[in-house]
């Protein structure tokens, strides 16, 4: 298959999330994958596989900027030296759930999403967890050693009927869910947290929802955590929820090492706290060999199995090959990580709008000259609501692309905004205008930075914009200025005092410098008026130099902006 040239320039996300990218796309399994995942990306036309997993630091470093994409399970580690050149690197895969191998915030800087492929694994995960249930339970571990060494003690292991207890469940989203519906079927009681559930009950009233993990804790006899680890979860279980819980409780943690504080878990088994903890996870991984972990009675211990299935790491590398495809070819994206909002599966309206947010922001922009304080995004209209996050990026992108030496795209541009203190609101109402659905963006510059000279209208900088049932993008109004015209090609923009023969003199200026006016938009405000001019070549400093120089003209700018969308 054929090789794209290696280059250092960096196709910005805001293209694809617009119309896609043409291949051939090269493609890096940077770790060991399933056969099924790379027999998939090599049969695609238009990519090209390079399987090379099994590389050091300096090596991943050296050729990841030569691909478009990358797949990563969880023994390569991407780290800010590997993505220091990310050259043409738009995405990272990994074929999984968690991310903790990969570098977010280097990621994220370079401008390069990360998704995961978490939902391939649910089942996989869900039945190892209700594995280690079941085998805590029954005593199977120690049971099973007791019979390899020759032993047979069944008075010693006695265990507990699952039927009639109460399990409770820490996070009730897609493995949690299925961990319950297979509790059910045990006829066991059911009750959950999640922090992002406000409902009383799930699953049709079988599962009653508590308000917190602490509420919850009292009145289950096994409890299973299904959360990422962050600084709400990290040692959630502790010695007061130890102290809390009931003596017989029985603990499964599956999710991530150190939701579970294992400091605290040798204690309160040997308290009577607590009747035994299942972990398929740890905070260090692989645990010290030395670990009391390891060897205590009351601990079952595995290596990290939850989606350690054939069919759990063909479906997870499968879907992390598709993801990653769909998201280069501009189709869609799935499991992002690091850009929450961001959508490319848009209607051919909220495209549209999409590509006129980054036409207003860029025609707007230089009529910012004393710095963003805050960015106002207004959305009117129910059939665009839906990509208002794709829109928020795009518009900061046109805002703040050509403000900094730094590369910035629609993954890395909040967290540059964030950096630099600026505020971002996005506002929607599904109730459009009497013309249809709107657009606003409003640009609020800092506190003491504007002038007495400066009229208090233009000390927030606005405009408007909408798209018409034609799907051509229309300006409608800058700076209270209302006029209608389509943001496209070499434009220029003037705002002078309101008195006869201006627009004779511009007409004049332009003719001279031999440049075409194609369309002009005129409006009036107070005393002033702002020409909006498309033209049919660039302007030229020495002619915006000639405008500025003219008297009654009061401010003038000249944009590029990309031809009319077809």
């Amino acid at each position: 298959m054929t090789v794209t040239p290696e280059s250092d320039e960096k196709t910005d996300p805001a293209e694809t999330a617009e119309a896609g990218s043409k291949g051939p796309f090269r493609i890096l399994a940077a770790d060991k994958l399933a056969a099924e995942g790379l027999e998939y990306i090599d049969s695609q036309p238009d990519c090209e596989l390079v399987n090379k997993p099994g590389l050091s630091e300096d090596e991943l470093a050296a050729i990841a900027g030569e691909h478009d994409g990358m797949i990563v399970r969880s023994a390569v580690q991407v780290t800010p030296k590997v993505l220091e050149k990310p050259g043409r690197l738009r995405v990272i895969a990994r074929a999984g759930v968690g991310v903790d191998n990969i570098d977010l915030e280097a990621a994220t800087n370079a401008g390069i999403l990360v998704m995961n492929s978490a939902e391939a694994s649910t089942l996989s995960t869900a039945e190892h967890a209700w594995t280690l249930l079941m085998a805590l339970a029954r005593y199977i571990g120690p049971a099973y050693r007791t019979m390899y060494e020759g032993g047979w003690d069944r008075s010693k292991f006695s265990g507990t009927q699952l039927a009639d207890k109460t399990i409770g469940i820490v996070g009730f989203g897609r493995i949690g869910r299925t961990v319950a519906e297979r509790a059910l079927a045990f006829d066991m009681n059911v009750g959950a947290y999640d922090p992002f559930i406000n409902a009383r009950t799930m699953l049709d009233g079988k599962v009653k929802m508590f308000r917190s993990f602490d509420e919850m804790l009292p009145h289950a006899d096994i409890v299973t955590f299904h959360v990422p680890l962050n600084d709400e979860t990290r040692g959630m279980m502790g010695k007061p929820q130890f102290e809390a819980c009931r003596n017989n409780l029985l603990i499964v943690n599956a999710a991530r090492g150190g939701i579970v504080d294992e400091d605290e878990i040798i204690p309160a088994l040997d308290a009577g706290q607590c009747a035994g903890v299942a972990l398929d996870v740890f905070s260090e991984e692989p645990p010290p060999a030395d670990s009391p972990l390891r060897q205590h009675p009351k601990v079952l211990c595995t290596p990290h199995l939850g989606a350690s299935t054939k069919e759990g790491q063909k479906a997870v590398s499968v879907a992390a090959a598709e993801q990653l495809l769909e998201f280069l070819r501009g189709r869609g994206i799935r499991g992002a990580v690091n850009a929450p909002g961001l959508r490319v599966d848009l209607t051919p309206v909220q495209q549209r709008f999409v590509d006129l947010a980054g036409r207003m922001a860029r025609l707007l922009n230089p009529m910012i000259t004393r710095g963003i304080a805050q960015v106002n995004i207004e959305l009117q209209g129910e059939d665009i609501i839906g990509a208002a996050g794709t829109i928020e990026r795009a518009t900061l992108v046109g805002l703040l692309a050509d403000r900094f030496d730094e590369p910035v795209n629609v993954i890395n541009v909040r967290q540059v905004a964030e950096k630099r203190g600026i505020k971002v609101r996005s506002i929607t109402s599904e109730e459009s205008g009497p013309r249809g659905s709107q657009l606003a963006i409003e640009v609020h510059g800092p506190e003491g930075a504007v002038d007495e000279k400066t009229h208090p209208k233009d000390r927030v900088r606005r405009i408007v914009g909408r798209v018409y049932d034609d799907l051509r993008p229309r300006v409608v109004e800058i700076n209270g200025y209302y006029m209608d015209m389509i943001p496209a090609g070499d434009m220029v923009l003037l705002q002078n005092e309101d008195r006869p023969g201006m627009v004779g003199m511009v007409g004049g200026e332009f003719g001279q410098a031999e440049v075409n006016i194609a369309d002009m938009a005129i409006s009036r405000r107070d005393d002033t008026a702002l020409m909006l001019l498309k033209v049919d070549t660039p302007p030229g400093k020495a002619l915006i130099s000639r405008l500025k120089a003219r008297p009654g003209v009061l401010k003038v700018s000249a944009v590029r902006l990309p031809g009319e969308p077809k």
